[in-house]
């Protein structure tokens, strides 16, 4: 067991599938509680299915499963209901993102869980939130982050778009797990549980904090400018001779002049009327970005880099995924790991916060069920027992 790690000791119980609670409850576990992962006899979440790109599993999945137990249980089934609400009753944590209304009419609402143990924290994800209009729309990711206005401020003016992450999944996943973290804070104090409601809508809005709020002040949204900025330039990305793409953001007039004079070689574009402050600059943005990428196109990436470097100009590289494993911030600061998994061990990221004494739990990703003997077992079920839950089809 992970002793030394800061939520050893909490148990939590997830009904999960797909990405939002996954990564809340994969978070808690990197953390070192017991996340025992509720399946689908046979299939397990559906997001086992997504993808057969890590070496036959599924991308999604491997990113989010980490540290879980898998159980599999008939959640319709007499017996595969009973065994849930066996667990819950000695849970720290109950996650659950089914479909509106489906919890209560299995009996894994809120109330009733929370009437048999009330220490209990319950995680409601959801699309919309409980309530209101839109309680019982289909929330996928795409269509959340079009109902909440995250497609209208990404992409171009010709071409909006959605972003290439799950983000509205994310967003929710991140409130969910920063909730449940401080309810377990909150317990400390009061000794009771809590019930939390997390949408991925109500999530992802809150992040759509400043366009939201410059469009309601100024009766206009932000302009999509694709990696350019609404309101800056240079800003954005710029192409070398050798194909490589040079990311720029150049905010305040002294970067300014060490870019023009240092690395473009123009004294002349400093007090030029069209490029001597940023909204001249903007107002210009076409010429200036011809005049860049003409000098750009004379070096390689490698060339250009050291050119900003040297005038301490902020930049970075425009990566390709298929650069980001071997970065080399990656790889010198030995930021992965193999885990186990059913098909051999899987390179990982380790947690992004590193904390003063704590050792990264790293643990295997499971299959469909892998842990269901010894949950039953140390609920008191005989493999006889266990045998004839699996006849049953209960498991």
């Amino acid at each position: 067991m992970h002793a030394e790690l800061p939520l050893s000791g909490i148990t939590v119980i997830s009904c999960e599938q797909a990405v939002a609670a996954p990564f809340a409850s994969r978070q808690l576990a990197d953390l070192g509680a017991r996340v025992i992962k509720i399946e689908r006899p046979g299939t397990g979440d559906f997001a086992r299915g997504y993808d057969t790109t890590v070496n036959g599993m599924a991308s999604h999945f491997v990113w989010l499963n980490r540290n879980k137990e898998s159980l599999s249980l008939d959640l319709k089934h007499p017996q595969g209901k009973a065994i849930l609400k066996d667990l819950v009753a000695e849970a720290d944590v109950f996650i659950q993102n089914f479909a509106p209304g489906a919890a209560e009419r299995l009996g894994f609402g809120a109330e009733e869980l929370r009437g048999m143990n009330d220490r209990l924290i319950y995680a409601s994800i959801s699309g919309y939130g409980p309530d209101g209009p839109y309680k019982d729309a289909k929330a996928y990711d795409a269509l959340v982050q079009a109902e909440a206005g995250l497609v209208s401020v990404t992409g171009t003016e010709d071409q909006p778009a959605k972003t290439g992450i799950s983000t509205a999944d994310i967003s929710a996943g991140m409130y969910t797990y920063s909730g449940i973290l401080t309810a377990l804070f909150n317990r400390e104090k009061t000794g009771k549980g809590a019930t939390l409601q997390i949408s991925l809508f109500d999530s992802l809005v809150e992040w759509m904090g400043y366009p939201l709020y410059f469009t309601s002040g100024s009766g206009t949204r932000p302009t999509r400018a694709g990696t350019s900025h609404a309101a800056i330039a240079p800003y954005g990305a710029f192409t070398c001779g050798d194909g490589t793409q040079i990311m720029l953001a150049i905010q305040n007039e002294r970067e300014w002049k060490s870019f023009a004079t240092q690395v473009l070689g123009r004294d002349d574009m400093v007090t030029d009327e069209r490029f001597d402050r940023a909204a001249h600059r903007y107002a210009h943005r076409g010429e200036l970005q011809t005049i860049i990428e003409g000098v750009f196109a004379d070096f390689t990436g490698a060339q250009c880099d050291e050119l900003l470097e040297a005038a301490k100009v902020a930049h970075s590289r425009q990566r390709d995924m298929t650069e980001i494993a071997d970065h080399p911030q990656l790889v010198e600061r030995e930021r992965w790991q193999d885990v186990g998994s059913p098909v051999g061990p899987i390179p990982m990221l380790l947690p992004p916060v590193e904390m003063s004494g704590v050792e990264p739990r790293m643990d295997p990703i499971p299959g469909v069920g892998d842990h269901t003997e010894s949950i039953l077992g140390g609920l008191g079920f005989s493999p006889t027992q266990i045998a004839e839950l699996h006849r049953e089809g209960a498991i």
